[in-house]
């Protein structure tokens, strides 16, 4: 996986900061891909559907999982009917950059 520009997919947002995601639904396993450096955006495969937020709900789980949060402390700043994602992660910018781009 290509390596970011600080910033480029993570930014501060308030008390935390916003995580901009390309999701791609209907994949075999939900992992991250790489980072779109011309959309600022980090790509992540999604072993869900894109039914009745199931994509959402295992998108949520999985990024969860890799910032030691429960799913409830992630939200959708826009994008939640789209591929393109912007959430809130209450967390510093620099560490959920560093947790998720390191894979």
């Amino acid at each position: 996986m290509s390596q970011a520009r600080s910033g480029e997919y993570v930014r501060p947002h308030g008390a935390g900061c916003s995580l901009t995601i390309e999701a791609s639904p209907g994949a075999k396993k939900t992992e991250i891909i790489g980072i779109n450096p011309w959309r600022g955006a980090l790509q992540v495969k999604v072993a869900a559907e894109p039914r009745e937020g199931a994509a959402n709900d295992e998108l949520l789980a999985f990024l969860g999982k890799k910032l030691g949060l429960e799913k409830t402390k992630i939200r959708f700043l826009k994008g939640e009917r789209s591929g393109k994602k912007t959430l809130f992660i209450p967390m510093p910018p620099d560490k959920v950059e560093s947790m998720l781009g390191g894979d």
